[in-house]
């Protein structure tokens, strides 16, 4: 029999890592050590999620995995973002783990960027969901019992309503035909509550939706914010 790979599992509580994960665990290859979680400092929510650092300890509870985490402070730039994330891989790697395990369906830049930081500390990346049709991934999710709840949406792309809603077919059937079942463009960012994962279902109590703006990335509009609508869970 060979040797499993020890691997961490880059967790952000939503629908594409726990599917992900579903497959990695039911997978013979791989030895999961860890989840690994980056979450803004000072709220201790994950970002473009807004999931709180307590509802995430659940999740790694029930899973049964310990759930490390990284503190990024709102003020911290992307140079020294990847310094300190290269600390934190390079201490991994040092405790003899080879690869670092992701979500991700269809960003090649993204997919870029995460194996150009890894392998600049001697890791490899695996991506098991990459390159699926992402609305047969969504009716995976859903048909396998997994359940979640929509925490955070785009209000350039979807309006109001569409926050703190399940994401169940009735959900898929309503949204608009141009963007993706599975949010990857960031169209939405989902929490699950329940599924195979799961020793247990996650207890949570849904709270106001509220509504949030960002300074736009593209430094050609500056002057245009990001808003996204956030569904509150406790």
């Amino acid at each position: 029999m060979n040797q499993k790979e020890k691997a961490f599992f880059n967790w952000s509580g939503g629908k594409d890592s726990a599917l992900c994960l579903h497959y990695i665990l039911h997978h013979p290859k791989w030895d999961i050590r860890f989840l690994f979680t980056t979450l803004n400092g000072q709220n201790k929510r994950v970002s473009m999620h807004g999931v709180s650092e307590t509802l995430l300890n659940k999740q790694a509870e029930s899973i049964g995995k310990p759930l490390k985490k990284f503190y990024f402070t709102a003020n911290l730039s992307m140079e020294e973002y990847n310094i300190k994330m290269s600390k934190i891989l390079a201490k991994t790697k040092a405790e003899g783990i080879n690869y670092s395990i992701f979500g991700d369906i269809f960003l090649e830049d993204l997919r870029q960027y995460r194996e150009k930081q890894l392998a600049s500390a001697g890791l490899k990346g695996a991506f098991p969901l990459w390159g699926m049709d992402t609305k047969a991934v969504a009716k995976e999710f859903i048909k396998i019992g997994f359940k979640a709840i929509v925490v955070s949406v785009d209000s350039q792309k979807l309006n109001k309503s569409f926050a703190g809603r399940i994401y169940d077919e009735n959900f898929l059937e309503d949204l608009p035909d141009q963007l993706d079942p599975c949010g990857e463009n960031g169209e939405f960012h989902t929490f699950v509550y329940d599924g195979p994962i799961f020793q247990q279902p996650i207890n949570f109590k849904k709270g106001e939706i509220i509504y949030k703006k960002y300074p736009s990335p593209d430094k050609n509009h500056s002057e245009q914010n990001i808003g996204f609508w956030f569904c509150d869970l406790s």
